[in-house]
């Protein structure tokens, strides 16, 4: 296999479509699953939402949906066809889950097929007037994360890890996809940094000692956060309650995208 192989061809890219009425669009992108990309992405729309700012929260991982479990929205209105469904704050969200019969039926696509299911959420979906639109992506640098990264015009990505070797590893393909294909990256989340007894409160690092720091000083992108582990966090998303956890990321994010927009860098 030549190296040129390996590399998103130009050539037949799709034409990016933009949509005026959305103003920020950020991606949320992981190398590998199991590393709590999607409950990244809730946070993030959870945040925007909490500071006033009309959000909306794109689940484009068609295969293994978890968004709107993590909201406690079951489905669509039977008469709505373009319109996504609102969450107890008020974000929008749309989900190839909430259009299933059941949300445990399988999805099982071929990736031409899932990349259109993709564009068709950015094009189709009345979205409506949106300061912020979150895309949570399936892990991997396959179709679906390359459909949005060359189809849907972005002004940002977040970058989910973990401390694991095999996590830093492999997020590090999805920066340098992400730079080959000329994304904004505003920074790195590292996941499951630690967590802290609840009965001694003893410092654990379940998965090692943190990476975030040397990871971002080697890619050279900043370190958005370090987020523990908390039993709380797991159980509001299960319980569809996620937008009951307090969390500072969005604001952190938020400055290091004024940051970059004031420096004009990528």
């Amino acid at each position: 296999m030549s190296q040129s192989s390996n590399q998103p061809s130009g050539e037949n890219a799709p034409e990016k479509v933009s949509r005026p009425d959305i103003k920020n669009v950020i991606a949320v992108l992981s190398g590998k699953g199991g590393v709590g990309k999607s409950s990244v992405s809730a946070l993030l729309a959870a945040g925007a939402r909490r500071e006033n700012y009309r959000v909306g929260l794109l689940d484009a991982d068609i295969t293994g949906p978890s968004i709107p479990r993590m909201f406690g929205i079951n489905g669509l209105s039977p008469d709505s066809k373009v319109s996504p469904a609102e969450s107890s704050l008020g974000i929008k969200i749309m989900s190839l889950n909430l259009l299933l019969p059941s949300e445990d039926d399988p999805v099982i696509w071929r990736g031409p097929l899932i990349g259109g299911a993709v564009k068709q959420f950015w094009t189709d979906i009345e979205w409506g007037e949106l300061d912020y639109l979150f895309i949570d992506l399936p892990p991997g640098t396959a179709d679906a994360p390359l459909t949005v990264l060359q189809s849907i015009p972005l002004d940002g990505l977040v970058v989910v890890t973990s401390p694991q070797e095999l996590a830093v590893m492999v997020v590090k393909k999805g920066l340098k996809m992400a730079r080959m294909m000329d994304v904004p990256i505003l920074g790195l989340v590292e996941n499951m940094s630690e967590m802290i007894c609840p009965h001694c409160g003893k410092q654990v690092e379940l998965f090692g000692a943190s990476q975030g720091e040397e990871v971002s000083n080697t890619t050279g992108v900043p370190l958005m956060a370090k987020l523990p582990i908390d039993h709380y966090l797991a159980e509001c998303c299960d319980k569809g309650e996620v937008e009951q956890y307090q969390s500072n990321l969005f604001n952190e994010m938020y400055n290091l995208q004024q940051k970059q927009n004031h420096s004009g860098g990528k």
